[in-house]
């Protein structure tokens, strides 16, 4: 089953504890994730449900393409990062 982690930046904000679930894009293992913990929902997509600006998603080391629907496929062995994106100077 894919694993999910959370990186530091966002655990400070809410709990997101890492989580091995089911699904075979992107977008089914974060619904998977949201049903056990719902309010992280909010910090990483946006009301249309696409990825929010400022964060990032890698599986396997290489970022998501598909920002929108987040329909890159996921392996069972993979593992999904999810991280706030720094921005400014």
């Amino acid at each position: 089953m894919p694993k999910v982690v959370f990186t530091t930046q966002l655990q400070r904000h809410i709990p997101s504890p890492t989580c091995e679930v089911g699904g075979e894009t992107v977008r089914a293992a974060l619904d998977a994730v949201f049903i056990e913990h719902a309010a992280l929902r909010g910090y990483v997509l946006d009301d249309q449900g696409h990825l929010r600006k400022h964060v990032a998603i890698f599986i396997d080391g290489a970022r998501v393409h598909d920002r929108e629907q987040l329909t890159d496929a996921v392996q069972a062995e993979s593992e999904i990062y999810v991280l706030q994106a720094l921005t400014g100077g």
